[in-house]
């Protein structure tokens, strides 16, 4: 059996993890996770960013879940939404893309153009 201040460590852990969820006016990284995209293996891509976004301490993102976008064979999709900006979908997503996706463009504003939709078709 755990401790109380244990418990309230893994609380704390947990909370902080679902705050990078929470609705923001900052950057929004919206993951696909219907059907097609968790079988295309977008859980471990949508862990990964909440991961890097919780590891650089970036309070103004919040990684979030959507369904289907409608674009099966380009799954896992990601958005990645900054105010004032277009949205840039980012397509056929892994886990090892994401550390350069929250880099290059999540921080310095300067989307992948070679993950995105556009360089895919």
């Amino acid at each position: 059996m755990k401790s109380i201040a244990d418990l309230e460590k893994i609380r704390n852990k947990t909370l902080s993890q679902v705050n990078l969820r929470r609705e923001s006016d900052g950057t929004r990284i919206v993951v696909g996770m219907a059907t097609c995209g968790i079988a295309a293996g977008a859980r471990p891509v949508m862990n990964a960013f909440v991961e890097e976004v919780g590891k650089r301490n970036l309070l103004d993102v919040v990684v979030a879940q959507t369904g289907c976008i409608g674009m099966c064979r380009y799954e896992p999709i990601v958005d990645v939404i900054k105010p004032g900006q277009d949205k840039v979908t980012y397509v056929k997503v892994t886990p090892e893309m994401v550390a350069r996706i929250v880099a290059e463009h999540v921080v310095n504003g300067q989307p992948v153009v070679e993950y995105t939709i556009g360089a895919a078709e």
